[in-house]
């Protein structure tokens, strides 16, 4: 796990992402005088790591008075589990969604509500496939658990994959957050658990394509 003190953005990349873009072109430039196949397989390289490492600007379409009502998805990704389980660190029985993030999308992630960073969990462990079950208890993993003002407590957690190996997270215990504020990133393909109380109403259901910081994840009365 990295630890940074802010996520900056540059032109709408990711600053995390700079040092992975230098090698590409460096690369790039070393091998278009040795190959033109390699320049041209390079070149992708480098237009992909680029993309990977976007940081768009994201505003959610909802109303100020229904801010604190509604929750918002934590990172880009597709919905591949809707389930009761228990939370990372009460153990509290809950409703928990989670978001794969393939190496195409956004992995960027923000804050889903307005509330307090309560406590932090670092957990290091292995590097299975983020599509399956066993990432989430297995996989090496930063939780959250979160006050909110509607949505009382909320748990959620950056978790690595096969390809990924570094989590960066830029917030810490006791730190307020408003809703779409960038808290961290995920490097090469990952997934995002989050865990709500079963009074919330979810509002994504399995296989759709979400979007951080702008598509509704859940909503409560």
């Amino acid at each position: 796990m990295k630890q940074v003190q802010k996520l900056e953005r540059f032109l709408g990349i990711c600053v995390e992402g700079f040092p992975f873009i230098g090698l590409s072109v460096l690369l790039t430039a070393i091998v278009s005088n040795i190959s033109c196949i390699l320049t041209y397989i390079m070149f992708a390289l480098t237009v992909w790591v680029i993309w990977f490492f976007r940081d768009p600007t994201r505003v959610a379409a909802i109303k100020d008075n229904e801010k604190e009502s509604t929750l918002l998805c934590p990172a880009d990704g597709t919905v591949i589990k809707i389930e009761p389980a228990q939370d990372l660190f009460a153990g509290e029985e809950m409703q928990k969604i989670s978001i794969f993030m393939s190496v195409f999308n956004v992995h960027v992630n923000r804050s889903p509500i307005e509330g307090t960073i309560h406590k932090m969990q670092y957990r290091p462990g292995k590097f299975f496939a983020a599509n399956l079950d066993k990432s989430s208890t297995d996989n090496e993993r930063l939780a959250f658990e979160m006050q909110t003002k509607q949505f009382g407590r909320i748990v959620f957690a950056q978790i690595a994959g096969l390809v990924a190996r570094r989590i960066v997270c830029a917030v810490k215990e006791g730190q307020s957050m408003q809703q779409g504020e960038r808290f961290g990133m995920i490097r090469f393909g990952s997934r995002m658990d989050i865990y709500i109380k079963h009074e919330a109403k979810i509002k994504v259901k399995l296989g759709d394509k979400v979007k951080a910081g702008q598509s509704i994840l859940a909503k409560i009365d």
